[in-house]
């Protein structure tokens, strides 16, 4: 195997494995809401499908968990046949190179992004019905999928890399993610830094769009496992704390870029809001019928 693709497949293993943790902790928040041992509602006609649903995936809550984890298998497959459009059309690399800027300043522009996304996400579904909160957890299962792509996308523009790549987030979420918890609870570190990395392939990917600023692949690798071995050492060399020390001043920066980022898709959103609010809706009356 080449050694260029070699060092991509390293680096997107290591970026799928962090982002799948992140994934799987805002799908824990979203279905948080819904109660641990009632089944499943449904609509009269399917009412036979109560018990053996509920033999095979539990509760509500754990049967939306499993429904989501699903969706995000399905997403993934999804990319696959979208990838190769991606790579054809610069604009859509541009919006992907956003994207990523985007997700890295959300994550350091901010204290505890995690805690908030997870908090954020939990105050979404409370008090929805059951498939409502289905509804916020696939469409959630959608961005992450874009996450999948967007990364390997900006690592190599090779079809079966990039296939490769969405094929490890499925992996990674399905068999890998506990490994990666256990680094990031040894070095907690890791995880800030794979945002950091994810905001510098986003910033490549913009310089490489707009000033034809092609960054060998080896040269990617060794910014990555400079930013990776830093992590690693943060937490058992002082010097390297003090160096990050100060380098605060990037966070308010980052999260005024957050802030524009925020400002920018403000009437997407509300468009978005609007229409979701519609389907759950719709939803909230099927369920109303049947009860």
């Amino acid at each position: 195997m080449d050694l260029t693709v070699l060092l991509i497949i390293l680096q997107l293993i290591y970026l799928e494995g962090i982002l799948s943790i992140d994934n799987a902790a805002v799908l824990a928040a979203l279905v948080s809401p819904l109660p641990k041992d009632e089944q499943v509602p449904w609509p009269g006609p399917l009412q036979w499908l109560r018990r053996p649903v509920h033999r095979l995936l539990g509760g509500q809550r754990m049967a939306a968990l499993k429904v989501g984890l699903l969706g995000a298998y399905v997403g993934r497959g999804l990319m696959l046949f979208l990838a190769s459009l991606v790579i054809r059309n610069p604009w859509l690399i541009i919006l992907g190179a956003l994207y990523l800027v985007k997700l890295g300043a959300e994550h350091l522009g901010t204290d505890e992004p995690g805690e908030r996304d997870s908090a954020f996400a939990s105050h979404r579904t409370q008090g929805r019905g059951f498939w409502a909160v289905v509804l916020t957890v696939e469409l959630a299962d959608l961005a992450f999928s874009l996450d999948n792509v967007v990364v390997a996308v900006a690592l190599s523009k090779e079809l079966w890399v990039i296939l490769l790549g969405v094929f490890l987030g499925i992996v990674t979420m399905r068999f890998a993610a506990g490994i990666f918890v256990y680094l990031i609870d040894r070095e907690p570190a890791l995880k800030p830094a794979s945002y950091v990395l994810v905001l510098v392939i986003g910033l490549e990917l913009l310089a490489e769009s707009f000033f034809s600023l092609h960054t060998d692949a080896g040269v990617k690798f060794l910014i990555s496992a400079s930013i990776v071995v830093g992590a690693l050492l943060y937490g058992h060399v002082p010097l390297i704390r003090r160096v990050v020390q100060l380098l605060r001043w990037f966070r308010p920066l980052l999260g005024l870029v957050n802030h524009l980022f925020d400002l920018a898709l403000r009437p997407l959103l509300i468009l978005f809001e609007v229409i979701v609010g519609g389907v759950r809706a719709g939803f909230r009356i099927l369920e109303a019928r049947r009860e």
